[in-house]
């Protein structure tokens, strides 16, 4: 009989060895007894036997030592025993503060801070162990973590359980725990009356913890099917395809990298302050211990064809890294970047002078371009997440003065009416590069419904300026322009921010993929399958730029469908279809 909404679970364990072969004999007899008297009488019976059963439990949990029950600071300011039956009414959010502004711009370590282990159980109390918990559904969580059940184990300290929870849905929780913006927060139940619950803070605490104790070892598989797949990129798509493939399926694994290290977008395009690089290594190691074999300076392109033979499938997992680009007069000036050019040539110096990471200014002993935002007046053209890793790493520099242009007017403060819960809020945000813009220039960097019209260049063809004018929405949705308000910013260094829209054209023009109406690669969510026998797609380059959390979803999803395809077969697929 489950107890474990009635009474404490710690106790309950140590019956574990009486309980086990009592049910067993109590399920023989309530058997017999609905043979001999009939469905009615022994459910009765069955009833009466659970109460008499409850006492007994009781009795026993009354005889053992109470462990004492800390005491935590309530919403109101009282202290009393923690209440995890009122835990949402009585305790207020408090996620896991960033370190002081002023500390660290001085170096380039993660930026995050961690709670006391009282204060993750003080705010794993505020589940409410909702009947229908939406964090978890499809307008949450994509990967479906199973978000109550851990947070209950957090508020019990079982750590140990909560580690095995979280990693039977995310490959890569120290991941998502760092660089998610939360989907699941969003829609949080609790957060129709108060503030949501910190799931992304308690996901990476306990991750972090089975790290530290030493559970989260290679496991790789007892058995190998025989089956060899190449996975093409190894961002957080191909990471994920190659862990289920390799560790569920027991397939053999290849990852190709055309970059020096492994991770893509995790280990290049997400600044070392949000995602120690450390952690991304660590991961990897992981996977190469468990049997995946990871190719680096390699890049897939028209020799994709040759590939082929080689293996029985192919995951495309190449990422969305064709930008947006910003066509206006003035364009083609020197100090006008990509962001990503930006942030990969900083990530590459980082690397080239490892034991400097925790400081800033450094001469690093990095030979190639180096983009430095130093002493100039820099422009940041685009918001979102890589727009903020922008200003960050544009202040760490030592950047002269800082703006960032939004096209969109500045979000509301609360969601408006078109934005109800449990969708993604669409609402005003600080994030720690506006914060620490603010905490250097004395305000936040973000300026709103801006239009650039023209970069302004010097007579070395070097830009100097930006021109910009103020818009607005018309009635029919449409932007239009505010006439008097032309602007120019000075700068000597512009960032565009502007998203991504689809993958390079090398492989899927090598193999003659069809793409969708955006120049993806064209593939479903029901079996992940290209125009192209045997070849699969993924993440990014399948759906557009998205989430790491979605691209973690997308490369697991990939696996079942490739492991489907591979028990289908008797051999490679370029013997079954006539290829070379």
């Amino acid at each position: 009989y489950k107890l474990e909404h009635r009474l404490p679970m710690q106790p309950l364990q140590r019956l574990s060895g009486v309980s086990a072969g009592y049910n067993q004999s109590f399920i023989s007899f309530i058997s017999g007894v609905s043979a001999r008297t009939g469905a009615m009488k022994a459910r009765r019976f069955e009833s009466r036997i659970e109460r008499r059963t409850t006492k007994v439990v009781r009795r026993f949990l009354s005889s053992v030592a109470p462990a004492a029950v800390p005491q935590v600071v309530r919403r109101d300011g009282t202290t009393a025993p923690i209440n995890k039956l009122r835990g949402f009414v009585e305790y207020e959010r408090n996620p896991e503060p960033y370190r002081p502004p002023g500390e660290r711009l001085l170096d380039y370590g993660e930026i995050n801070s961690t709670h006391s282990p009282l204060e993750l159980k003080r705010q794993a109390a505020r589940c409410m162990d909702c009947g229908t918990p939406f964090c978890q559904t499809h307008t949450g969580c994509p990967i479906n973590n199973l978000i109550p059940e851990f947070n209950n184990l957090v508020f019990e300290e079982q750590w140990r359980e909560a580690y095995t929870n979280l990693s039977s849905t995310n490959n890569f929780p120290e991941f998502t725990g760092r660089v998610c913006p939360a989907p699941c927060e969003g829609s949080c139940v609790a957060g129709l009356v108060d503030q949501a619950v910190t799931i992304k803070n308690m996901e990476y605490s306990i991750i972090d913890h089975a790290w530290k104790a030493g559970w989260v070892e290679p496991r790789p598989p007892k058995n190998r099917s025989g089956k060899t797949v190449a996975v093409i990129g190894s961002g957080p798509a191909g990471l994920a395809a190659a862990d289920q493939l390799n560790k569920k399926f027991g397939h053999s694994v290849t990852v190709f990298e055309r970059a020096p290290k492994i991770g893509g977008l995790l280990t290049y395009g997400i600044p070392n302050m949000k995602l120690d690089k450390a952690t991304v290594q660590r991961r990897v190691d992981l996977m190469a211990d468990e049997g995946i074999d990871f190719v680096t300076n390699r890049e897939v392109a028209d020799d994709v064809v040759d590939l082929l033979p080689e293996f029985d499938a192919v995951v495309l997992a190449i990422g969305s890294t064709v930008p947006n680009n910003l066509p206006i007069p003035g364009r083609d000036l020197n100090g006008i970047v990509l962001a990503m050019e930006f942030l990969t040539y900083n990530q590459k110096r980082l690397f080239a002078e490892p034991s400097v990471i925790g400081k800033v200014g450094f001469t690093s002993k990095y030979d190639d371009s180096f983009i430095s935002a130093e002493d100039r007046n820099v422009v940041v053209i685009g918001g979102g997440d890589t727009g903020t890793d922008c200003i960050g790493t544009s202040l760490r520099h030592g950047c002269k003065s800082l703006v960032n242009f939004e096209l969109f007017p500045k979000p509301p403060l609360e969601r408006a009416d078109n934005n109800p819960w449990p969708a993604w809020p669409r609402i005003y945000r600080t994030d720690y590069g506006h914060e620490e813009a603010a905490h250097v220039f004395g305000q936040d960097p973000r300026t709103y419904s801006v239009l650039s019209k023209e970069f302004i260049g010097d007579d070395a063809g070097h830009v100097k300026a930006v021109r910009t004018v103020q818009i607005a929405l018309d009635a029919g949705g449409r932007f239009e322009e505010v006439e008097g308000t032309e602007r120019e910013w000075p700068c000597e260094l512009v960032v565009l921010a502007m998203g991504f829209r689809h993958p390079e054209p090398t492989i899927s023009s090598a193999l003659r993929l069809a793409l969708d109406g955006r120049a993806n690669t064209k593939a479903n969510t029901k079996d992940y399958k290209t125009s192209h026998e045997g070849v699969f797609a993924a993440g990014d380059c399948r759906r557009g730029q998205s989430l790491v959390v979605w691209a973690i979803n997308e490369g697991r999803a990939v696996a079942e469908s490739v492991n489907k395809y591979l028990e289908g077969k008797d051999g490679p697929f370029w013997q079954l279809q006539g290829h070379r």
